[in-house]
């Protein structure tokens, strides 16, 4: 009895200490956990120079999904959305290059244009011929120019509060980026709560130490974050796709959530009147992450059109 209590004690002490002491190493085994319960491995790839860090899971053989995380973002902003995929799709996260685990590299053209060149010479590499493609925020710009330019390499496009066009109505992010401000930079530990009540409507709680890991990684990319921001609103206020939607010929479905606070919704009709054919849906409760917000709603719509296909 005495040696059983002895190992739960250990057992309960052991994420305690680190959990204070070394908090990045108790997140790094959370994220672990996730992926694994989203059935997902990490791997990685060298392209052109450029190693690509990326999760991959669900069956070798099955339709290939491809997901697109968005600025600021990384590949396990899927983790909690990915499990709706894995048992039938091959399902791909990567981490683009100057986010998540890439490298900070600040002598790359990190314009849309060049970030999608390099998602679809990623695809080459990991023998994808054709997939569906989702993406959220920048990475639902990155996957609409896809569509653009790439576009036989599209099975079907999932728009998830992307970035890229301009709604009739201007969202709090648009007004901040035009008096020079960056808000989804962070800078100092209290703007990590700011960015969380920024970017969700009811943001997950999450543990402080935890929080201190996150102000961290995002503090060591700060440079490079500012020059990649304004690299984005540069091509998504001055130069939007608005005129180029009817050239979308891939099956489209548009996601958003009402409380976006990045990009108004009044996006949603401009993709609708510009796109053939595309399907949207608006959540009432969530704002501009929806497969974080609520990954079982987001998967609600994406699933049925995936099997419509």
């Amino acid at each position: 009895m005495n040696i059983i209590l002895a190992i739960i004690a250990l057992l309960i002490a052991i994420p305690l200490l680190l959990y204070w002491f070394a908090p990045a190493t108790l997140f790094r085994q959370f994220q672990n956990a996730m992926r694994r319960k989203a059935r997902l491995t990490r791997k990685t790839i060298t392209v052109g120079g450029t190693t690509w860090p990326y999760l991959e899971g669900g069956p070798a053989d099955g339709e290939t999904v491809v997901l697109v995380h968005g600025f600021g973002a990384d590949k396990d902003n899927w983790s909690f959305y990915a499990p709706h995929l894995t048992d039938k799709y091959r399902v791909i996260v990567p981490d683009l290059p100057g986010f998540g685990e890439s490298d900070l590299s600040t002598d790359r053209d990190y314009s849309i244009a060049a970030q999608t060149a390099r998602l679809i010479d990623f695809l080459d590499a990991v023998g994808v011929d054709r997939c569906h493609i989702a993406g959220n925020s920048m990475g639902g710009f990155i996957a609409l120019q896809a569509a653009l330019d790439h576009s036989h390499k599209l099975a079907s496009l999932t728009l998830i509060n992307n970035a890229g066009v301009v709604g009739a109505g201007e969202s709090e992010l648009q007004k901040m980026a035009a008096e020079g401000e960056s808000p989804l930079v962070v800078r100092s530990p209290a703007d990590v709560d700011k960015l969380l009540a920024f970017v969700a409507h009811k943001p997950r709680p999450i543990p402080g130490q935890f929080k201190k890991v996150m102000f961290n990684d995002a503090k060591r990319r700060e440079a490079l974050l500012d020059r990649i921001f304004w690299a984005i609103a540069e091509d998504s206020l001055t130069n939007p796709v608005n005129d180029r939607l009817g050239e979308v010929n891939t099956p489209t479905l548009i996601v958003w959530g009402r409380h976006d606070r990045l990009i108004d919704v009044s996006s949603v009709a401009v993709l609708e009147k510009g796109i053939a054919g595309a399907e949207s849906v608006i959540f009432e409760h969530v704002a501009h992450v929806p497969m974080i917000e609520d990954p079982q709603a987001l998967a609600s719509a994406h699933l049925p059109f995936l099997a419509r296909l």
